[in-house]
């Protein structure tokens, strides 16, 4: 990185010329047409959260800050520097000081798209505050400029506060007309899509839902979700541009449709839990026959079926040796234990991946292999269906694969094929799972792949592509919402394991939708609500992210009821969430049935 250099000190002559400047009254002159300029920065103190500014990874916290109640923090990753910028109009030809007080390691301020020479100031080590100033003219046709500040790949977290650009405000114009047109067009249990006709001058367009804003788009169109069923909405519409909000449009009102009970077996209880069994190998939590499974359990997954290769697609079901597992049933026993629980009214699926079976379908061969191999499996035990458990570098995205609607690497590719093949082998009673990690889905609100510009995780969000090529034959998705590291919610702030929260605003994102990628014209739409069950910890011994049953239960209220909620403003309210989901069976058998008991004394 290039360092700043030193100021130069003033030649004599210049100190001179100033004074013969000031008795000629000169000076007066500037001083009057420097107090024409004006702070230009919006919220640059952040005493209004991140509004203005446009952040990869940021939040506002209360100390420390440089002045007022409010600063920004933000902390880069190995794949982001953690960047918050905003757009300023500005005028053609004129002079600019950014400044701004940072502290923390290698922190940023800059303005780019001036017109002339863009201009960037920084410091290595700021332990306490320190300003940081610098100035540019805008070049003759600049109109706006973007000012930014961030961190560094991989290094601690950083902080600033009071940034302002100083300099003669532009020319902002006439706020835009108010939209025509805006008519409903797909309207869903939990979602209403929206479309309008452009306006000229506008640089985006703000929705509205019974008066309220609720999200802001640059094109002509938007889909609201996470509403409720059978309930009438009514619509408006605004347009933006630099100077401001036109009035609202015509009000569409549309009324959300009765829930679909698609997408899986209609015998599926209401409110169902979920658990993976240790079928196949022995660990700290002791192994559990499949007929001593309590009636509590709706979905079995048997953990794991795995591939002979990495790449073969050949998926194998072994069951745990007696070596390892003493009192493993034997296989006659262990396929009536499959009837017996069918006849009660569950579902047994084979499992596929998990931390140690990485699948990675390269070829239509692996894709072939995959859709016998999983079916002989299925045949051979009378199976209900399939959990996709794939974990670690099983899915990624090609450098050039960047629309989750329609993708194009063929790990993805030959996966959703294969799902559709079993799907249409087995019919409307085959039951799909899946089972991802927050990296594949929930970070895909911040990165998708690569990146436009390279450098990101090649999983993040990597698994949305399939699951939204499955939404109409997924029976539910319950994400893993433990292992996991801090990840931003709907609310653009960050959210960690060890409580409701993080839970709360996991699931949200599923039932609200998202933009992939911040893309606001590119949104992954929400799930049903039945096809949704949230994931959790059996034991503390099960994984990190554990939470007690007090926290299950203000996660469940909170989503279901709109009660207890804490500090997150969910988008909906769903009492038709399908239910829970653990790792697993065998360590809540361990821990004495506490998930079990938690869910029972919940849904009744």
């Amino acid at each position: 990185m290039e360092r700043s250099r030193p100021l130069a000190r003033r030649p004599l002559v210049a100190l001179l010329t100033a004074t013969a400047l000031a008795a000629t009254g000169v000076t007066a002159l500037a001083s009057a047409a420097r107090a024409a300029d004006a702070d230009l920065a919006r919220n640059g103190g952040f005493e209004s959260g991140l509004d203005g500014w446009t952040c990869t990874a940021g939040t506002t916290v209360n100390a420390p800050v440089h002045g007022g109640r409010a600063a920004l923090e933000a902390t880069p990753s190995g794949a982001d520097n953690a960047r918050c910028a905003q757009t300023v109009t500005v005028r053609p030809d004129s002079q600019y000081t950014l400044s701004g007080h940072v502290r923390g390691a290698y922190v940023h301020l800059g303005a780019s798209g001036t017109g002339t020479t863009d201009v960037s100031t920084w410091v290595q080590s700021a332990p306490d505050w320190r300003q940081l100033t610098t100035t540019f003219r805008t070049g003759p046709s600049t109109t706006r400029v973007t000012i930014y500040t961030h961190g560094w790949y991989g290094t601690g977290a950083y902080h600033a506060d009071d940034i302002s650009l100083t300099g003669p405000g532009g020319e902002t114009g006439q706020p835009p007309a108010p939209p025509t047109g805006l008519a409903a067009g797909t309207v869903t249990s939990t979602s209403v899509a929206l479309s309008w006709s452009p306006v000229a001058g506008a640089t985006g367009y703000a929705v509205y839902r019974d008066g309220t804003k609720v999200r802001t788009v640059s094109g002509t169109s938007a889909t609201v979700s996470g509403l409720t069923p059978k309930t009438a909405y009514a619509f408006q519409v605004t347009a933006l541009n630099g100077a401001g909000e036109s009035a609202r449009s015509a009000t569409v009102t549309a009324t959300t449709t009765e829930p679909d009970s698609g997408g899986g077996p209609s015998d599926l209880p209401p409110h169902a839990l979920v658990g993976y069994l240790h079928a196949s190998f022995a660990n700290g939590s002791g192994y559990t026959r499949l007929a001593d499974v309590p009636d509590s359990w709706d979905v079995i997954d048997l953990a794991f079926g795995e591939p002979t290769s990495v790449t073969s697609g050949d998926i194998r079901f072994e069951r745990c040796p007696v070596t390892e597992c003493p009192d493993v049933e034997s296989d006659a026993e262990f396929k009536a234990a499959i009837k017996a629980k069918q006849a009660a009214g569950k579902k047994v699926l084979i499992s596929i991946g998990g931390q140690n079976g990485q699948v990675r379908l390269t070829t239509t061969v692996a894709r072939d292999t995959f859709v016998s191999s999983v079916s002989k499996i299925i045949d051979e035990y009378g199976l209900d269906g399939l959990d996709i458990d794939f974990e670690g570098h099983s899915l990624s995205l090609d450098a050039d694969d960047t629309d989750f609607k329609n993708p194009k690497t063929p790990v993805i590719v030959h996966l959703i094929s294969a799902l559709k093949t079993l799907k249409a082998k087995y019919g409307d009673d085959f039951v799909l799972t899946m089972a991802p990690e927050t990296f594949f889905v929930q970070l895909g609100y911040q990165y998708y792949g690569t990146g436009k510009w390279g450098g990101q995780d090649p999983r993040a969000g990597a698994y949305l592509p399939v699951i939204h090529a499955m939404r109409d034959d997924l029976t539910l998705l319950h994400v893993q919402d433990y292992n996991s590291g801090p990840i931003m919610g709907l609310d653009n702030q960050y959210h960690s394991m060890g409580g409701a929260d993080f839970h709360i605003a996991m699931t949200d994102m599923l039932l609200t939708g998202f933009p992939v990628a911040g893309d606001a014209d590119n949104v992954f739409p929400p799930l049903r609500p039945d096809q949704v069950a949230i994931g959790m910890p059996a034991t503390t011994n099960a994984g990190n992210g554990h939470v007690s049953p007090a926290e299950v239960t203000k996660t469940l209220d909170c989503l279901t009821k709109r009660t207890n909620c804490g500090s997150y403003a969910t988008h909906g309210t769903w009492p038709g969430l399908r239910g829970l989901m653990t790792w697993s069976i065998n360590w809540d058998r361990f821990g004495g049935w506490e998930f079990q008991r938690t869910f029972d004394g919940y849904f009744g």
